[in-house]
């Protein structure tokens, strides 16, 4: 693996795998789940770094089998122990593995060298390079504000290393390694592994950190509230004491508490009075946000965001007072977010047609939701807003959500939702009744209708849009293409 200038070894805390091959030995990768946005990023990092890469997954297809192949990496479909062979150096087995999996298995029963997705990132590209770390944790918005980050130190001339749970617009990317020192990742609250069951930002030790939001998610792997709070605590209890920054969303009082779950410094931003980092002479229009940014109550320059909602703000002012402490400018910062074109699948617009303008969003939590129709509300008041939601994640499909579902789709004007995906291990005790999400929309006085597939939803899609309609479409998964043939129908249809 090549290598950039490295910090000293005194500046290098330690969070690592001693039984992991040596960098310099490391020459033949396999991922179990490439396919996965991370994991297809981490394949190419090594990639980058001169290793081969190999892997397999169930299901492969654009864009991910598409950016796979364009970097010769070379993918199998299916899972079958034979595509261990021959041997390779280091086995990263992805997330949605069980201890059955039979790759996994066989890789485990055979002895093979195994890491979980954020220990080898962890090891190879931040340990090993002594990579200054970065790292953007939060329950929502931190796709958005770690691409942001990384798109505003790329604006001011710097060259960082980078991983994001998403494809930047402005570049395409969703990794690089970089030859500058700071190497800014995603860190994602949910297990690493079978074998490895802490959250995965407690791989990256950062030495400065983000934290946008905490409030219960991933219902499916905490038990409670208390169990998902005392995640962050862990997390911002790693960053380095000495010359460590901690960056936290003061609207947010639990936020604002894990302040006392760290001996690094801290910083606040947000829209509330007290923060350190805020914003005034708030406009908002189709084009974006247009602000003042204040430090200490000092103005600090004029800005426009072009995205839409106070959550993206709030993500900005978050970006911002790290850009500060990492050397940049206010006319560099400024200069960022007027050139940033956004994640692909956040606030996404992915045509008009017949008058209908298709918005895609990853909205899957109940409050990523509210708040992206708040925001598309305010950036569009003369649309008519129809909201179209498939709840696909393991937490999203839980009856505990059903009734803020309910009170988060009504604020648009006409909802749909998707009957959720029911997978073999599901407890149907558990599982989220689309029925009773519909009937909390009814009693907001908001039209809704829940349908079984996609075929049946995009039949009433096409008989209740009209001309002038915002359809904001939400999922974290692919939704069975149904942006696509959307907007394929109503240029058929004229509507």
């Amino acid at each position: 693996m090549r290598s950039i200038d490295r910090l000293p070894d005194a500046d290098l805390r330690v969070f690592d795998r001693p039984d992991l091959p040596p960098a310099d030995a490391l020459e033949d990768v396999y991922l179990i789940g490439i396919c996965g946005t991370g994991m297809g990023a981490l394949a190419g990092l090594f990639k980058e770094a001169g290793c081969r890469v190999r892997g397999s997954d169930e299901s492969i297809y654009p864009p991910m089998s598409t950016h796979l192949a364009e970097r010769n990496i070379e993918v199998v479909e299916g899972y079958d122990p034979d595509h261990l062979d021959p041997a390779p150096d280091l086995v990263v087995v992805g997330n949605a593995c069980t201890p059955t999996h039979p790759e996994a298995a066989a890789a485990r029963e055979r002895g093979l060298v195994q890491a979980s997705f954020p220990e080898a990132l962890s090891h190879y590209f931040l340990q090993h390079e002594r990579r200054r770390s970065l790292v953007v944790a939060g329950t929502h918005g931190k796709t958005t504000t770690t691409g942001l980050l990384i798109h505003v130190l790329q604006a001011a001339g710097a060259d960082p290393g980078f991983l994001v749970g998403g494809v930047m617009q402005n570049t395409g990317e969703s990794y690089a390694l970089g030859s500058d020192q700071p190497f800014v990742v995603e860190g994602d609250e949910y297990d690493s592994a079978y074998f490895d069951k802490q959250p995965k930002m407690m791989h990256y030790v950062p030495d400065r950190a983000i934290i946008t939001s905490m409030e219960f998610d991933h219902a499916d792997i905490y038990e409670d509230e208390t169990d998902y709070r005392a995640a962050f605590e862990a997390f911002a209890g790693t960053l380095d004491p000495r010359d460590g920054i901690l960056v936290l969303c003061g609207d947010d009082p639990d936020v604002r508490a894990l302040a006392d779950h760290t001996d690094a410094r801290t910083r606040t931003y947000g829209l509330q009075d007290g923060n350190d980092v805020s914003a005034r002479d708030v406009d908002v229009s189709e084009d974006g946000i247009s602000f003042t940014l204040t430090m200490g109550g000092l103005a600090r320059g004029a800005y426009t965001l072009p995205m839409h909602g106070h959550h993206n703000l709030q993500n900005a002012l978050a970006v911002a007072t790290l850009a500060f402490t990492e050397g940049c400018s206010s006319t560099q910062i400024s200069e960022g977010f007027a050139s940033w074109q956004g994640m692909k699948r956040r606030q996404e617009v992915r045509g008009e047609a017949g008058g209908v303008l298709v918005i895609d969003d990853f909205a899957h939590h109940p409050t990523a939701v509210r708040a992206t129709i708040n925001g598309l509300r305010d950036a569009y008041p003369d649309r008519r807003l129809v909201a179209i939601f498939e709840p696909r994640s393991n937490s999203s499909r839980r009856k505990i959500f059903e009734s803020a579902y309910g009170d988060a789709l009504a604020a648009a004007d006409v909802a749909f939702l998707k009957a959720p995906p029911v997978r073999h291990n599901d407890d149907a005790d558990a599982m989220l009744d689309p029925a009773v999400v519909v009937r909390t929309i009814a009693e907001h006085e908001v039209p809704a209708m829940g349908v079984e597939d996609t075929d049946e939803l995009l039949k009433h899609l096409q008989t209740d849009l009209r001309s002038g309609d915002l359809a904001v479409v939400m999922s974290n998964g692919s939704f069975d293409g149904l942006h696509e043939r959307l907007l394929a129908s109503l240029r058929i249809n004229g509507n």
